[in-house]
């Protein structure tokens, strides 16, 4: 069955996890081409002052403080949504935490907070906006993935792990939306290292700064994937030609990724000057909002991959983009 989805200018657009990086870029990208756009995520202040700036410059935002965490809330979100605009078309499952140290080393109640948030907070709004699309007519629900949903990550294996199972109920519950014949498109977003404050919001057990591996690329780029499959509907997005290259790779050869990970990516986790914050992160109470950006020392660069994925008549470049990354992957290789 084709679904016929609405331009993102005239859609109504929940995003959670708004109040920095993946989540404010993407608002902020809806709302500058027309969409309306409900902000939630548990940062009531910031969520405050992004509506207010949106606004100001001619958008129309609402936020509503939410927990992912409770089907409560997200019950109450979606209510919200209605009593605003009477209907909404795309909901994107964004919010996220994250956690940088050994799986051995980690508590056990940090572990299961997290998977409450990544994986349970997605699958509460996965399931509420369904139910509600159905009513309504049809529309988009877009999951916030990561490229270690195809493979791990040593010093972020339980993140790794909410991913995987982030991915196992996306594409069950895109099957079962077609068995029901609903008018529903399912994508997962699979971003590589993204310059967020996602390491700054991290809970951290290691000896120094958390860090993402290089290449580095900008929420801007996951924002117009976001878009994307909130107008087109299509099932996987990889953002950036490194994750999509890690992730092939993990298929054909899976051994090269291993040795990959355990030599190189935990080195490269770990930056060489001590984390100078508290190291508790996001990950049970707010910590800071209203930054796309986070505070890597590595340059993010825009993936003209995924600029090329989602422009059909810059496709030749994508696999160029591809076979770059292939050549940068085996220099640091060789090097390290």
């Amino acid at each position: 069955m084709r679904i016929k989805l609405k331009p993102v200018s005239e859609q109504v657009m929940v995003i959670t996890g708004a109040s920095s990086g993946i989540g404010l870029a993407t608002a902020k990208a809806a709302a500058k081409a027309g969409a309306k756009v409900v902000l939630a995520s548990r940062n009531a202040e910031a969520l405050f002052e992004i509506e207010q700036d949106i606004r100001a410059v001619g958008g129309e935002a609402r936020h509503v403080p939410t927990d992912v965490t409770s089907r409560q809330e997200i019950e109450a979100l979606a209510s919200a949504a209605l009593d605003l605009y009477g209907t909404f078309d795309t909901w994107v499952n964004d919010a996220g935490v994250g956690i940088f140290g050994k799986l051995s080393e980690i508590a056990d109640e940090d572990h299961r907070l997290l998977f409450d948030t990544n994986f349970w907070g997605l699958v509460n709004g996965s399931l509420v906006a369904a139910r509600h699309l159905k009513e309504l007519g049809g529309g988009a629900i877009v999951n916030l993935g990561s490229v270690v949903a195809d493979i791990g990550f040593p010093v972020q294996g339980m993140y790794s792990a909410s991913k995987h199972a982030v991915k196992g109920f996306t594409d069950a519950l895109r099957m079962e939306l077609q068995e029901d014949g609903a008018p529903i498109t399912v994508s997962l977003i699979k971003p590589a290292a993204i310059d967020t404050p996602f390491t700054v919001h991290a809970r951290n057990y290691l000896d120094g700064k958390p860090a993402l591996p290089p290449p580095v690329y900008t929420p801007e780029d996951v924002a117009a994937a976001i878009l994307h499959a909130a107008s087109h509907g299509r099932r996987d997005y990889f953002v950036g030609g490194a994750g999509k290259l890690m992730s092939g790779l993990n298929k054909l050869l899976p051994e090269i990724v291993d040795w990959f990970g355990s030599n190189i990516v935990t080195n490269q986790s770990r930056a060489d000057e001590p984390s100078g914050r508290d190291d508790s992160g996001a990950l049970y109470e707010t910590a800071g909002g209203g930054k796309t950006r986070g505070d890597t020392d590595r340059s993010a660069r825009p993936s003209v991959y995924t600029a090329a994925s989602v422009n059909p008549v810059l496709t030749g470049a994508a696999i160029a983009a591809v076979g770059i990354g292939v050549v940068s992957l085996l220099t640091r290789s060789n090097r390290s």
